[in-house]
């Protein structure tokens, strides 16, 4: 009796399927565009809705014609007129000082891009200045495992002549030579040139007398262009006031734009002024950060902030795997024998 129940009414079932199927067969053509245009229509509706904007001061609707401005520091809020936002910002200033400080810490504690691989090896190049060399024939930064390992000849014999390792251009054999190949790179617009120069001006380096004006020119050519270690260096002659009236602020915002852009020093000193002021959460985010660039010094400082109780084992751990794994991406045969022709010093280590 079940049985012949269920088949009943799998009957009934087949038959109603039938019937729709049959009444979709006698929709026009016609028809079902009509369908197919009203369902357009909706869906454009509803995304008009969510264009529709409110100005939080006043009221006052926008659309995608009249667009109402969001709050350049917040964007949580809309206003139809400078004047409704002046209105309203008695209002709006705590919560929009609340929300611009989030916004702006979650780009500044972001890790940043890592170093750009060898142009030969295509391993990435360590962060230490010690494990890479810029040629200034070709203005490559190449890993002081390539620069200088040696070069043979097609019959397998040692090149004893120093070449690029890159374009084979033979190196500087003076320092009138080197001046010029610089000055040509930074006539090119090779950001690393004028950086180089840059710190060749403030030092008063050979070829070039010292000009802490000209110097901090350089920084800012190269740091328009986006280096990171000219950000850092602009930062610094405003936090010592050599060439400029000292500033604070300035220097901090230098600072806070070469961490973001990836220089770890600047990462590192971000996070010991942060721990002069007692922000230990703040110091030790920026720590990490340098650490999982391959800032040595930042792992040391973890580890005495550890031993004084200021950080738990556990971040302590977290930045000792982090630099591991730096390592090992950085770290190849070539570099480690080129690090102990001199000395035995190590290019991974500051």
């Amino acid at each position: 009796m079940d049985v012949a129940c269920r088949v009943s009414e799998t009957n009934k079932m087949s038959s109603s399927d039938s019937c729709k199927d049959s009444a979709s067969k006698l929709l026009s053509n016609d028809t079902i565009c009509e369908v197919n245009n009203k369902m357009q229509c909706m869906s454009t509706a509803d995304k008009d809705n969510e264009d529709i904007s409110i100005c939080v001061n006043c009221g006052k609707e926008g659309d995608n014609i009249n667009k109402l401005k969001s709050c350049t520091a917040c964007k949580l809020v809309k206003y139809c007129s400078r004047e409704c936002q002046i209105a309203h910002r008695p209002q709006h200033k705590k919560e929009c000082r609340k929300r611009a400080a989030e916004l702006h810490d979650e780009v500044l504690f972001k890790q940043p891009s890592p170093e750009d691989d060898c142009p030969i090896c295509f391993i990435r190049i360590p962060t230490l200045w010690k494990g890479y060399t810029y040629k200034t024939c070709c203005g490559k930064t190449i890993c002081i495992g390539c620069a200088l390992a040696p070069v043979y000849d097609d019959q397998g014999n040692e090149i004893a002549e120093v070449k690029c390792p890159f374009c084979r251009t033979p190196a500087p054999t003076s320092d009138e030579e080197i001046v010029e190949r610089y000055k040509k790179r930074v006539e090119a617009g090779d950001v690393y040139a004028m950086y180089s120069v840059g710190c060749y001006c403030k030092d008063g380096m050979p070829g070039y007398p010292q000009d802490q004006t000209k110097a901090l020119e350089l920084f800012h050519r190269a740091a328009d262009l986006g280096y990171a270690k000219a950000y850092n260096n602009i930062g610094y002659e405003y936090e010592v006031g050599t060439c400029v009236e000292r500033d604070m602020k300035k220097a901090n915002h230098y600072y806070e734009i070469a961490a973001i852009r990836g220089s770890s020093s600047a990462r590192h000193n971000l996070g010991s002024k942060e721990e002069e002021a007692g922000n230990m959460d703040r110091a030790l985010k920026h720590f990490m950060i340098a650490v999982g660039s391959g800032y040595s010094g930042s792992l040391r400082h973890i580890q005495k902030l550890y031993s004084d109780g200021h950080v738990t084992k556990e971040d302590y751990t977290k930045s000792l795997q982090s630099y591991q794994a730096y390592l090992g991406e950085v770290k190849n045969r070539e570099r480690d024998q080129a690090a102990a022709s001199f000395g035995g010093e190590k290019y991974r280590y500051c």
